[in-house]
């Protein structure tokens, strides 16, 4: 095997130039760039905002920062403009079921003119009546219906009054009521005198009056009948003059609303309810301040007008008059009451009153016939609006209620407003966890959300991306209002673009992490009054990016440092090797060198991790020491069973190891302590490794590195440090400038590393050595050590279960003695009972 031989400096940090590009600063840049990439999603949303199917509505999902609410907003607008204006909708009175509110659907922009309209109608009603119901005409003819009831209530009883006084009886009007009395002389005759009267004269009296009480009774009973056709001639007389007011006002309505069926049953509802309530306008002078106004208690406008003003207003719920185009709404707060709206209530007197004039809206009415952008995750966070939400969806209508009624919890009267249809696409927006969780979870999602808009996380980092990137990053100075950046600092932020996704041939979609970074970079160019962003301005702001989350990076290298932690950067050990493995801390993630060692004995051939066995191993972990474990027998146990026991352990780890980027550093440890040959503690290792000794890629190569270079730096860089990656990680490599140096000035080295073997060669020093046709390995070689070291553990155990097998002399002979009986000379329990079996047969 050929010498291994580290990276050069040019392969641990790819350069960007934009040399295709001919500009020096951004302001020589076009602007004409929101965004990048992104073909996938965005076929998905053209896909989902063109077809008029129920249940293609849209989810994006992606990591936050990767710009979908731009692309979506940019697209989505784009179609909202080539789309007509949705509909008006309003709430009116339902003259028949007051609790049960109808809604009316008009053509863009009408609902204010009918709002308008009916206000204008009620005031010119208040005004028309008043005068129609003052006016001489209506008086006289009143008068006139008045004096007929009258004179035929005063002519029936003034007849039955002279038929009795001709039988010598008068009509008198009593606090009890109409009475017969007896006369003398013109004169009623007092109680007294009548009792002196001959008997003969009482009982003719008492049946005059007996008769004419008859007479009486039937006339009283024809009044009622009387007032009812008084009262039914007066209703026509004020329907009739009624019709004349109403009519001539609302004929000019039913001719402008003529091609709205719902507007025209309607106003003729209203036309209907006028004439039943004809009093509210008649006693309505000005406006009456309600009670809660009274009391200096702020009360809606609507409720400072009078009865016969709320009546017959209208209540707009969404006004599209101003629209240019269908609705595109965002809402930040898609609370259940904010989507589907509410009916309002208003404290008054003690009581809670309501009525069709305050229900609201919610984000559903205001974008219905357009679309509606939500975040997923607030939404599902927000009690019952998820539930709000389908329901909408799925039956295609608005159903204004309160949770509580919703989920039938209450049986109190409140308002039922019609139901409203929709018609709306919503798209919803959230990380890829939460669009598979609901996928796999809630079985109306699917039917629901049929459109999944999948947000790339990286770009290929290539001419025309660079190119790209270059002009959205003019865009977005400009659009900020940031000084120019010169080439020097576009390229350095492409470069950091590489950085943050940890391969130098792609760069980030995560467009927010880029727009911070410039913005920092123009503070840090505006406080030296720079007239250009720079690329050293652009290292500064990330340099201080990582200044102000490093606390917990330098506290860690002081404990090692001071030798807290031990950790060794040089000498030779056996069975001890310098893993690394990464930390997140927030959006912070930095490299940690831990020290792991293995120790073996004899036994049946078991790794134990001694994380799983205290349950510190994530599963990850675990995995990769089983498959460690499997490469030991796959390559040294085809002749003669494994016959040893190994022991692994990070030490000094206090938290919880997962992940299987240690394993083959843990398995070099583990090689190690078998051949008991040292390894160098100059070098650290990370890479995970499969059962054939294939060294793979691990994630956060940079961060690793660059922990185990800071902790040499800070001890003093000898030239014989070095870290060793996987060959597959050779392209991921973004690395600090000091790191970069140190490489070049050979002060440091990192190894790509394939195999098992390659890495054995670098960390020992010694060949690893490959087998010959017979499967043994050349003398002085490391897999010879090992084999040779494994097969003494195979002699070992094999002697050892002999004498387990074999016993020996005296072992025998207590045997023997035991056989033939105890130590008084009797025989042993055993015998004496086969003796009596053998009796008995």
């Amino acid at each position: 095997m050929a010498s291994l031989q580290p990276l050069p400096p040019e392969a641990l940090y790819t350069r960007c130039t934009l040399s295709h590009m001919d500009f020096e600063t951004t302001a020589e840049l076009g602007n004409d760039i929101e965004f990048i990439g992104q073909d996938r999603a965005i076929a998905a949303i053209e896909l989902g905002i063109t077809i008029d199917r129920q249940g293609y509505n849209i989810f994006a999902l992606g990591p936050s920062g990767t710009g979908k609410y731009t692309v979506i907003q940019h697209f989505v607008e784009q179609q909202a403009a080539q789309e007509p204006p949705p509909d008006d909708w309003c709430y009116v009175n339902n003259f028949d079921q007051p609790y049960m509110p109808v809604a009316l659907r008009l053509p863009t922009g009408m609902g204010k003119q009918l709002e308008r309209d009916m206000g204008r109608l009620v005031e010119d009603l208040r005004t028309g009546l008043s005068s129609a119901f003052e006016s001489e005409e209506y008086t006289t003819r009143r008068r006139t219906l008045e004096e007929e009831f009258q004179e035929r209530q005063q002519g029936s009883l003034k007849e039955l009054q002279d038929t009795a006084r001709e039988r010598g009886l008068a009509l008198l009007r009593t606090p009890a009521g109409l009475a017969f009395a007896p006369l003398r002389g013109g004169e009623v005759i007092p109680p007294e005198e009548f009792q002196k009267l001959p008997e003969e004269e009482q009982k003719r009296v008492q049946g005059e009056v007996e008769a004419l009480q008859e007479q009486l009774q039937k006339v009283l009973l024809q009044v009622p009948r009387w007032e009812r056709e008084y009262r039914t001639r007066l209703r026509e007389l004020n329907n009739e003059v009624t019709a004349l007011v109403v009519n001539d006002l609302l004929d000019d309505l039913l001719t402008k609303y003529k091609e709205l069926p719902d507007v025209l049953h309607y106003l003729q509802a209203v036309q209907q309810d006028i004439s039943d309530h004809l009093d509210d306008f008649l006693d309505t002078g000005d406006d009456k301040p309600a009670q809660g106004e009274a009391a200096n208690l702020p009360i809606p406008e609507t409720f400072k007008k009078s009865p016969a003003l709320r009546r017959y207003q209208v209540n707009v719920l969404v006004d599209s008059s101003d629209a240019q185009g269908a609705p595109v709404i965002y809402e930040s707060n898609p609370s259940y009451l904010n989507l589907v709206g509410r009916v309002e209530q208003m404290a008054m007197m003690g009581a809670l009153i309501t009525d069709f004039t305050l229900i609201k809206p919610g984000v559903l009415h205001r974008a219905n016939g357009g679309y509606l952008i939500l975040d997923a995750l607030k939404v599902l966070s927000s009690p019952y609006a998820w539930e709000g939400l389908k329901r909408a969806l799925q039956f295609r209508q608005i159903r204004i209620e309160s949770p509580v009624q919703m989920l039938s919890l209450t049986s109190t009267v409140s308002l039922e407003p019609e139901p409203i249809p929709l018609d709306i696409k919503v798209i919803l927006m959230g990380d890829r966890q939460l669009y598979y969780l609901l996928a796999q979870a809630d079985p109306d999602f699917n039917e629901l959300f049929k459109v999944a808009a999948d947000f790339d996380d990286e770009f290929v980092r290539d001419d025309e991306t660079t190119r790209q990137y270059a002009r959205l990053i003019a865009a977005i100075v400009r659009r900020n209002e940031l000084l120019p950046f010169d080439r020097s600092a576009v390229c350095r932020v492409i470069e950091q673009a590489a950085r943050l996704v940890e391969d130098s041939e792609r760069v980030t979609a995560q467009m927010q992490a880029i727009v911070d970074l410039l913005e920092e970079s123009d503070h840090w160019a505006r406080r030296e009054q720079a007239a250009l962003v720079t690329a050293a301005h652009v290292q500064q702001a990330i340099d201080a990016q990582i200044y102000r989350s490093d606390r917990v990076r330098e506290r860690m290298q002081e404990q090692m440092l001071r030798e807290t932690v031990l950790i060794d950067t040089e000498g030779a050990k056996v069975g001890q090797i310098n893993g690394l493995s990464v930390l997140f801390l927030g959006t912070f993630s930095f490299g940690r060198p831990s020290r792991i060692t293995a120790t073996v004995y004899m036994g049946p051939g078991e790794v134990v991790n001694i994380e799983r066995e205290v349950e510190m191993s994530g599963p990850l972990h675990s995995k990769g020491v089983l498959i460690l474990a499997g490469f030991l027998r796959s390559r040294y146990a085809q002749q003669r069973p494994l016959s040893l026991s190994a022991s692994l352990v990070f030490e000094q780890s206090y938290g919880g190891v997962d992940g299987d980027s240690a394993s083959s550093t843990e398995l070099y440890a583990l090689l190690s302590a078998i051949a008991q040959v040292p390894i160098r503690q100059s070098f650290a290792v990370t890479g995970s490794v499969n059962q054939f000794g294939q060294v793979q890629a691990i994630g956060g190569v940079n961060e690793k590195i660059e922990g185990f270079f800071d902790l040499c730096k800070a001890r003093g860089l000898t030239g014989d440090q070095g870290v060793l990656i996987p060959a597959a990680n050779v392209k991921h490599l973004m690395l600090r400038q000091d790191v970069v140096e140190a490489v070049a000035a050979k002060q440091f080295a990192i190894y790509p590393i394939r195999t098992i073997d390659e890495g054995i060669e670098v960390l020992t020093g010694m060949k690893a050595g490959e087998p010959n046709a017979k499967g043994q390995y050349p003398a002085g070689t490391f897999n010879r050590k090992v084999a040779d070291a494994l097969a003494v553990f195979a002699e070992k155990s094999k002697e050892f279960a002999q004498q387990e097998k074999t016993p020996t002399r005296r072992t025998r002979h207590k045997a023997h003695a035991d056989a033939g009986g105890d130590g008084d000379g009797r025989q042993n329990r055993p015998n004496r009972q086969g003796a009596k079996k053998g009796g008995a047969r």
